[in-house]
């Protein structure tokens, strides 16, 4: 039979730089080992997963705003792990409309 986890959100922490140019998030999951963790990013939000023994950290986080998931950097050191992400610029995508 699987091993039961049970289930426990990590504590999590987010902030935004003085430039407001990267999130950065800080997530306490101790014990953990770094090839166990999973993270997954979109451009906004993540869903960690990350087992010790006989439990399982796990949280799923909503973004304020758009980042660009795919630039995204993550350490791992002492139980904390650390995210960064930048945020996506909002007019990148934008077209120039052609005024008549």
């Amino acid at each position: 039979m699987a091993e039961e986890r049970v289930r426990v959100s990590p504590e999590v922490c987010s902030y935004v730089d003085d430039e407001h140019a990267t999130l950065s998030i800080e997530v306490s999951i101790p014990g953990v080992s770094k090839e166990d963790i999973v993270l997954r990013i979109h451009e906004d939000s993540m869903n960690l997963k990350a087992p010790r023994g006989d439990i399982e950290y796990v949280t799923t986080l909503s973004f304020c705003c758009p980042v660009e998931h795919n630039k995204a950097k993550a350490t791992y050191k002492n139980g904390q792990l650390i995210i960064d992400v930048p945020f996506k610029d909002v007019m990148k995508d934008a077209v120039q409309v052609k005024i008549e």
